[in-house]
This record gives structure tokens, C-alpha cells and sequence, in this order.
């Protein structure tokens, strides 16, 4: 057992109970996946508290989830201190309905629409998903950023045009670690750090690595340029457990983390692996 963390990124799912269509392409990782199984999967070094994000079930689903999560919420360790809940940006008078229903669920601390997938750049700065980012911040929600790195010009410009909503980027961005191609992801990240309203996790990486991802030299230029440009006051720690598990055990990509960061002091490591996420989810003491 080592120093008590928090894991700002996992998902649970049940595939019975709701879809998730895009488990389709990935049968390894495709059964029921709860707190039990991660209490188990993590061998004797367990997150005390964990961050559900939303897993991309059926839009339809969504509260249900919320409402599913939080039922596993009272069943033990670990304890899941918050919710990111799905809700859709750009739906207008839609996205106000959707973040009303959300505000008053106990562990719902943000919102999650995924961009990744989205062949637009630009997709994220329509006016519409424009506005319901800022309605997230007057609504006291941060918005978890989930985009692939040639979509990061626009998280830029997203940022900068929603200074009121606390953005929340996961897995760093997803850098081109396959093929160890790191620009102009810097460029990238160093603008996104100049806005105050961004915090990054630091999740992820070892399913963008692949086959390197095993190798803890494959991420260091990558947490270098991280703590450079956000410093270890706006990092977070995450696992994405179970996708992390295409890659790795998740064991390893918690020691390969805590050896990453070993050479900060400790209250910087501590920030990285628990302070940070109470403070941008706002999490209630233990």
C-alpha cells in the first residue's frame, strides 16, 4: 500500500442493464465493470476515492447512469466522491433541461460531452455548445474536455471564449505517443495552460502508447512538458480504468505514474495524486 490518491477517471458500466455501443470494437473490455472488479483489479493499492465519468452509454441513458452510480456510491470502497455526467452542449433550451436535471444529483460536480469523435475541428465552438459551456460555469459545473490532439487548437479558443466554466482536459490531450510525434502538441498544451480555468489529467497515456506503453521512458518528455506548462498545481492523476486495462494492468500505470513524478517534492505529488481533484471537483472531506 502506498500513499493514500484519488483516481480522477474511471467508468463503470454494466452492458445488461444499458448500451454502450462503441464496446463493440473492444470484446476485452466489454463485460460489467464495477467497484468490486477495481477494488480487486488494483491488487492491494486501491484508490480511497474515485471520479466516475460519464462511459458513453445510449443518450437516452444518461440520467439513468447517474442515478445507477449513484446506487453503487453506497456500497463501499472505493468511495466515489463525484460524478461527470453526460449532458449534451448544444442542444439549447435541451442543454438547460439536461444540466437542471443534473444539478441537483448529489455527486454530479460536472458535465461531459465527448468531441473526440467529431470529424468538425471547429465542432466545439459553435455558438450553441459555446453557450452551454458557459451555462455549466453559472451553473457551478466544470466541463470535462475529452478531444484528440489535432483537435486541440479549438480547446484553445474554447477556453479562452468560456473564461467562467472550469475546464477539466483528459488524458493530457491524448498526445501522439504511438508514434512519439509530440508537436505541436506542446505549442498546444503551453496555450492552454495560459488559461487559468484549465486543469489536465494526466490519464490515458498508456492506451495512446500501445505497445510502448509499458516502457515509464516513453512518458517522461510527455510529464516533462506537463508540469512545465501547468505545473503540478493544475494536474491531476486518473487511471481511465478499464480502458486503461487495453494496455496495461492497472497496477502498472499506477507505479509507472508515481515514478514519473517521484522526483517532486511531496506536498507536489500529493497535489497530483489527491489535492487537486477535491479541489477542482470540488469533493467533500473523507
Amino acid at each position: 500500500m502506498g500513499p493514500e490518491y484519488t483516481d480522477c477517471h474511471v467508468h463503470f458500466w454494466d452492458p445488461s442493464l444499458r448500451r454502450y455501443p462503441w464496446l463493440a470494437a473492444v470484446p476485452e473490455i466489454a463485460g460489467p465493470h464495477g467497484p468490486g472488479d477495481l477494488l480487486r483489479e488494483a491488487a492491494g493499492s486501491p484508490p480511497s476515492r474515485v471520479v466516475f465519468v460519464q462511459a458513453d452509454c445510449e443518450r437516452g441513458s444518461a440520467l439513468d447512469e447517474v442515478r445507477w452510480v449513484e446506487s453503487l456510491a453506497g456500497a463501499g470502497a472505493p468511495q466515489i466522491a463525484a460524478i461527470v455526467a453526460f449532458a449534451p452542449m448544444d442542444s439549447g433550451p435541451g442543454t438547460a433541461e439536461a444540466l437542471d436535471a443534473l444539478r441537483g444529483r448529489p455527486l454530479v460536480r460536472g458535465v461531459r460531452h465527448l468531441i473526440q469523435g467529431e470529424a468538425d475541428p471547429g465542432f466545439c465552438l459553435t455558438p450553441a455548445f459555446l453557450e452551454g459551456v458557459r451555462l455549466c460555469g453559472r451553473l457551478g459545473l466544470s466541463f470535462d474536455v475529452c478531444v484528440r490532439h489535432p483537435q486541440l487548437q479549438s480547446v484553445v479558443e474554447l477556453a479562452r471564449q468560456c473564461p467562467g466554466t472550469s475546464l477539466v482536459l483528459d488524458h493530457a490531450g491524448k498526445p501522439d505517443l504511438r508514434s512519439n510525434i509530440l508537436d505541436p502538441w506542446r505549442d498546444h498544451m503551453a496555450q492552454l495552460a495560459e488559461c487559468p480555468n484549465v486543469a489536465c489529467k494526466v490519464s490515458g497515456l498508456v492506451t495512446e502508447a500501445g505497445t510502448a506503453a509499458l516502457d515509464p521512458g516513453r512518458f517522461v518528455a510527455t510529464i516533462s512538458h506537463l508540469l512545465e506548462t501547468f505545473g503540478p498545481e493544475r494536474l491531476l492523476f486518473g487511471s481511465d480504468w478499464p480502458v486503461v486495462k487495453l494496455a496495461s494492468p492497472y497496477p502498472t500505470w499506477l507505479t509507472m505514474a508515481r515514478a514519473l513524478f517521484a522526483h517532486l517534492p511531496a506536498a507536489d505529488q500529493a497535489a497530483v495524486f489527491c489535492g487537486n481533484a477535491a479541489r477542482v471537483y470540488r469533493l467533500a472531506p473523507p
